[in-house]
């Protein structure tokens, strides 16, 4: 059974910053690529960043520059480092993660809220 928990979400004003935190528990599995996606009201849940267990990341076009994440392989750990926040960054962060059993599978937190304001 895989968890993913979030934390670090809240209320900022914009050209903020904020960091997200999640931690991923369970056994039986090996971790390969881990990441955030967001959802905002009324919009479908799109990739933000993900990072490979080599560390090779990718990023959402509209966060490059100013988001960054990171992972801890050894406290199966990712982390996303977000700066000069703007309001249209405002939406429900998902960590996620794509793991390896007996077969792969992809999992989801329970989300996180971060709201920017004007």
């Amino acid at each position: 059974q895989v968890q993913l928990v979030e934390s670090g979400g809240g209320l900022v004003q914009a050209g903020g910053s904020l960091r997200l935190s999640c931690a991923v528990s369970g056994s039986g599995f090996s971790i390969n690529v881990l990441g955030w996606y967001r959802q905002a009201p009324g919009k479908r849940r799109d990739m933000v960043a993900t990072i490979t267990s080599g560390g090779s990341t990718n990023y959402a076009d509209s966060v490059k520059g100013r988001f960054a994440i990171s992972r801890d392989n050894t406290k199966n750990t990712v982390n996303l480092q977000m700066n000069s926040l703007k309001v249209e960054d405002t939406a429900v962060y998902y960590c996620y993660g794509n793991f390896k059993g007996s077969y792969s599978f992809n999992y989801w937190g329970q989300g996180t809220q971060v709201t920017v304001s004007s």
